[in-house]
């Protein structure tokens, strides 16, 4: 490999010689080749757009001259664009305070605007131009809170309503059909299907709201705090107005963080969101299982409902069909939950004025977005919308379901509805058959007491 020769504060060092990278950002790839993930792209995508906005208001504010500013702005749209990834190579697990990955994006950003030749006869300086007013300590932060604002609110958030619409499609479709309840796993009142699936409506539609109020802390920016909070070598305007010109480049609402401190030293925001994530993964586990006890069968499980077939389920048993997509659903979800618990961990690791664990939190928050978004899909546009209720198997177990007593409690009292359920589970006899005999009630009455679809609405049928 050809190498060139590159300089940082520390002395010189080889660098090779295609790379837009400099001296650090190569110090930090030999100092930390610890897992090989790198950065997410969004994140990366933030580091752009923050560079861009910090150089717009630089020049702004007469600070650096415009033609440097073009050009830096020029380049780092180029890095948000996702055009230079390959020249983002720092491990996640680098200095935790992720200044390896700010100077990565300073030296390719200084790079580029050198390259292009807007900026004159001025040669751009990775620190001094490209990180004006800017430390790693504030730039990380806002870049973990942008990243995460803009992944949760252009795929989580969509991947969340479009699974809530065909949840909602479906249970219209399904809302005059009674299946039999479960409570332990064991037989239980009967409901409709649209009643089963406007429960997992309602998570989600919970998940969405909680998503959403933690959003309105998330978007406060602490960039303007500089290296502790007091936002040394930072013009005191600045802040404020790279949070508006993000707002402006991305058309999502950020906000300038009161209190700097805050946002350097506690990543709580991080924290709650993830913490929201884990409860929308906690929602999707259940739906996800509640398919695969639906799906069971198809002869000797439940069999309520027959998932479409995607893929051959065994390498030995020719015909096997499995709920592949649920599966990964719950895999996925619970390594959402997984990354919270080091988000949590991650998040109490601030000490004094800096939280130094913010690489692992970026990178955490950033791949539950998208496996949340990515199962999200799947099982609305794979599982829900095609799946087929298997109604005759249904109508069969809710016949000989003998919980339906449970209706008959006002009129003939506790102990005789027991007995009545027992000698009807005995004899695999309906329900209806037995209470003629037992009850002393006519059989019209009963047909009346004992209608599933009667029953889903509630109330105390005995009059």
């Amino acid at each position: 490999m050809k190498m060139r020769v590159e300089h940082d504060s520390m002395g010189e060092l080889q660098v090779p010689a295609e790379a837009l990278w400099g001296a650090q950002t190569q110090r930090a790839v030999e100092n930390f080749p610890v897992s090989g993930q790198r950065m997410p792209r969004a994140f990366i995508r933030a580091l752009g757009l923050i560079k861009g906005a910090a150089a717009e208001v630089n020049a702004g504010l007469g600070l650096l001259p415009k033609g440097v500013a073009k050009a830096i702005q020029s380049a780092a749209a180029e890095v948000a664009a996702g055009m230079h990834d390959a020249h983002f190579p720092i491990d996640v697990y680098q200095t935790g305070s992720g200044t390896s990955s700010n100077m990565n994006a300073n030296e390719v950003i200084a790079t580029l605007a050198n390259a292009s030749g807007r900026a004159g006869k001025t040669v751009v300086h990775p620190n001094d131009h490209v990180n004006l007013g800017q430390s790693s300590n504030d730039v990380i932060p806002t870049a973990i809170r942008v990243s995460a604002q803009l992944a949760t609110v252009e795929d989580l958030l969509p991947a969340l309503k479009h699974l809530r619409r065909i949840i909602d499609r479906r249970a219209r479709g399904l809302g005059k059909v009674v299946k039999t309840g479960r409570t332990h796993l064991m037989d239980a009142m009967p409901l409709t299907f649209a009643q089963e699936f406007g429960a997992w409506s309602a998570q989600l539609a919970s998940a969405e709201g909680r998503i959403e109020d933690a959003l309105k802390r998330l978007r406060r920016l602490p960039l303007g705090g500089t290296a502790i909070g007091t936002g040394i070598n930072a013009d005191p305007r600045f802040g404020g107005k790279v949070a508006k010109a993000l707002s402006t480049a991305t058309k999502k609402k950020f906000d300038s963080a009161a209190n700097k401190f805050e946002g350097l030293a506690a990543q709580d925001d991080a924290v709650e969101l993830s913490g929201q994530f884990n409860a929308l993964a906690v929602a999707l586990i259940k739906i996800a299982n509640d398919l695969r006890w639906m799906n069971a069968g198809p002869l000797a499980g439940l069999g309520e409902v027959e998932l479409p077939a995607l893929q051959p389920g065994s390498s030995i048993m020719p015909g096997k069909v499995n709920p592949v997509i649920p599966e990964a659903t719950v895999m996925a979800a619970a390594q959402v939950i997984g990354h919270h618990t080091a988000i949590t961990i991650a998040g109490q690791s601030g000490n004094f004025q800096l939280n130094v664990t913010l690489p692992l939190i970026a990178a955490n928050l950033l791949d539950s977005i998208q496996l949340l978004s990515s199962v999200m899909n799947l099982l609305a546009d794979k599982v829900i919308a095609g799946l087929v209720v298997k109604q005759e198997r249904v109508r069969e177990a809710l016949a000989r379901n003998p919980i339906l007593v449970t209706a008959l409690n006002p009129i003939i009292g506790y102990e005789k509805a027991a007995a009545i359920a027992k000698r009807a589970y005995k004899e695999q006899r309906p329900v209806l058959e037995v209470a003629v005999e037992d009850s002393g009630l006519s059989e019209t009455e009963l047909k009346r007491l004992l209608d599933p679809a009667a029953l889903t609405l509630g109330g105390i049928h005995g009059g």
